[in-house]
């Protein structure tokens, strides 16, 4: 396999070695002491050591103090370490979290104020109006394509509640897709990540919004993700479906410009009242969802039924119901729990905490490009259907 370049609109270098570009690519914009943006959990792994060995010819700080659901005084800390080194770029490594953190010190290094002030709701919201140092995007998941995304997502340290910092300046200078940064992640990692990117192309083909580039994508990032999530859960070495699987999470990342859905929306209020991982969060709710937009959106849930290969016969209805009976299969196939009270070594999530989930879900902007409105009462039957 060779190493493909194409833009949309980011630069970016996809295939096997393409992390080994790096290096010359940042010495060629006269840039020598990058920031490497990563997560805790990789930052004592060898893939990170081994990663860093690619970089010879710069000078490289690491920031690494970020959980899996980012905070956003971690992206505080991580401008604060920007400055202290010096930096003149941002290296982001890792999983969403790492990346969505990488925007955030970038946009940090040159402007003044907390991360949170430049969120879209906050009262002030303070503008981005200057340019950022160049940063650059490895992601070692396939899941959120934050990579290609011109969003950062930071969770309220007192709250929990995610915010959205939003802008085209947010975008990576140039991703560098290496699947063989993703050989090494654990089934259970590989099969929730997945999980995030399915929802993504299945969610941003569904919202009512008007935009057929982006519904393209979609489904093709839903037949994709069909044939290679379950090849990449079991066989993790198969560089193939580890491409197949970057590559549709960042068709996700891309399509969800049309906005998102009810998934979504409960996934961020499960990752806000329990700390569930959002992929994780994502896979277990996407069937429970899907059954309650089957009334507004069979024609289009059928479409993916036959892009995801199980719905070429019957009515649309019927199709629509085998797309659906294709996911509780397939989260069965790669290990993800069929109900939220299944969830292993979790917090546990009981009855008890749905008027919480319902509160969260409700005020979350993602439900409310749902094919179907969601009102509270809905999120509480969906809720409790997925217990």
């Amino acid at each position: 396999m060779g190493i493909d370049r194409f833009s949309f609109p980011t630069t970016i270098h996809f295939g096997p070695g393409a992390r080994k570009l790096v290096a010359d690519y940042l010495l060629s914009q006269g840039l020598q002491r990058p920031l490497l943006v990563t997560d805790r959990g990789i930052a004592a792994l060898p893939l990170l050591s081994s990663f860093l060995r690619e970089l010879s010819g710069l000078q490289v700080g690491i920031f690494s103090d970020i959980t899996g659901n980012p905070l956003a005084s971690q992206a505080d800390r991580g401008a604060e370490a920007f400055r202290a080194h010096d930096a003149d770029s941002v290296i982001g490594f890792g999983g969403g979290a790492a990346l969505d953190i990488a925007k955030a010190v970038a946009l940090l290094a040159t402007h003044p104020g907390k991360a949170l002030e430049y969120a879209w709701d906050h009262p002030q919201v303070r503008p981005m109006d200057r340019e950022l140092p160049c940063w650059v995007a490895l992601p070692t998941t396939a899941g959120t394509g934050s990579e290609v995304g011109r969003s950062s997502v930071v969770s309220d340290d007192k709250t929990r509640i995610k915010k959205i910092l939003f802008s085209p300046k947010l975008l990576a200078k140039v991703v560098f897709a290496d699947p063989e940064l993703t050989v090494d992640l654990p089934p259970a990692l590989t099969a929730a990540t997945g999980m995030d990117a399915l929802t993504h192309n299945v969610e941003s083909y569904l919202s009512p919004v008007y935009h057929p580039l982006c519904d393209g994508i979609a489904v093709e990032g839903t037949r994709i993700a069909a044939r290679a999530l379950p090849q990449a859960v079991h066989h993790g070495k198969d560089l193939t479906a580890r491409g197949e699987m970057l590559m549709s999470s960042m068709m996700g990342a891309i399509a969800f410009q049309k906005d998102l859905g009810a998934v979504h929306a409960c996934a961020h209020a499960l990752s806000t009242v329990a700390d569930l991982h959002h992929g994780l969060a994502n896979g277990v709710m996407i069937d429970h969802v899907m059954r309650f937009n089957l009334e507004a959106a069979a024609a289009k849930m059928a479409e993916l039924g036959r892009v995801a290969g199980v719905a070429s016969e019957g009515s649309e209805e019927a199709r629509a119901n085998a797309f659906i009976g294709w996911l509780t299969t397939l989260k069965e196939q790669i290990g993800i729990p069929a109900k939220l009270g299944q969830i292993q070594g979790e917090r546990p999530i009981t009855r008890e905490d749905i008027p919480a989930l319902v509160e969260v879900a409700s005020r979350d902007l993602c439900h409310q490009t749902n094919p179907r409105p969601c009102t509270p009462a809905d999120f509480e039957a969906i809720f409790a259907a997925a217990l």
